[in-house]
């Protein structure tokens, strides 16, 4: 297949140090777009828990996928942060066309089997400590929301736009584990509110739920061969909703990638089309 033609599109990547969020950036630089790449990680600064992938790695990445990468080091914790950054891609290019939450802070300390305070995923919440959601909400729910109302005006003003929240669907059943599922549902409802405000002003917001991903973070805890897909998967749906006309059908909807791909035709990384990803007793 062919990637949708981007070019002339501006985009906006937060979270796309690693993981989804670079797979997401690679997927519209296939595009052509323009493609602004942010996080905290820098090969010349600070990186997040020592890990060696930087947000320039990924920039780098969109050139040669046949976009126009830029970083920006930002935090997205910090409301200011990402003013500063939304204030300063639209004096460099005009306009924001998408804008991508990919951030995601609450698996950071993750060892594959514990967080730092020591509880295993699906603890009960009676038997661990509450101080630890907090990281699961700023690094999800809250970030998503400190980037839709940065761009939200330029785009209102625009009368166009796409605004989605990287996320995981919830409204097939709890996903095992109450700091994750209560985090990812919140994000949810944020893509549907998002929607609501923003559909009488021409603005599409939504979620994207992608699978089991071969991130460097699986990769590093062995979980590799549980994977269904890569992080590409999930830039092929970016790229394929930011190039429909009718994208606004979508709009307040969690949709998942492998879904996407039956409905756009793309594949992944290696040809494949994975099926949506559920989470059974096996995951």
């Amino acid at each position: 297949m062919s990637a949708p033609d981007l070019s002339g599109k501006v985009c906006l990547v937060a979270g796309a140090s690693r993981g989804v969020g670079r797979g997401i950036a690679r997927g519209l630089g296939e595009a052509g777009a323009t493609v602004i790449v942010t996080a905290r990680s820098s090969e010349t600064g600070p990186r997040t828990e020592m890990r060696p992938e930087a947000v320039e790695d990924t920039a780098r990445e969109v050139d040669a996928a046949g976009g126009q990468g830029h970083h920006y080091l930002c935090d997205h914790r910090s409301e200011r942060a990402v003013d500063a950054l939304v204030h300063w891609t639209l004096r460099r290019f005009g306009r924001i066309d998408v804008a991508v939450s990919s951030v995601w802070g609450g698996n950071e300390g993750y060892d594959g089997s514990r967080y730092p305070d020591g509880a295993e995923w699906g603890t009960p919440f009676w038997r661990r400590s509450a101080e630890p959601y907090g990281r699961f909400l700023e690094g999800g729910p809250h970030a998503a929301l400190l980037l839709a109302r940065a761009v939200a005006p330029p785009m209102v003003a625009a009368r166009a736009g796409l605004i989605a929240l990287v996320s995981f669907g919830t409204k097939e059943g709890y996903l095992g584990d109450l700091f994750y599922d209560t985090a990812k549902a919140a994000t949810n409802r944020l893509a549907l509110a998002f929607a609501e405000e923003l559909r009488p002003h021409g603005v599409t917001a939504l979620a994207l739920s992608p699978g089991f991903v071969a991130t460097e973070r699986v990769r590093d805890l062995g979980q590799a061969e549980r994977a269904t897909e890569s992080p590409l998967y999930a830039g092929r749906a970016v790229a394929a909703l930011a190039a429909d006309a009718a994208v606004a059908r979508h709009a307040g909807h969690v949709l998942h990638a492998g879904d996407l791909a039956r409905t756009y035709g793309f594949t992944d990384a290696d040809g494949t089309r994975p099926e949506r990803f559920r989470i059974g007793p096996a995951s």
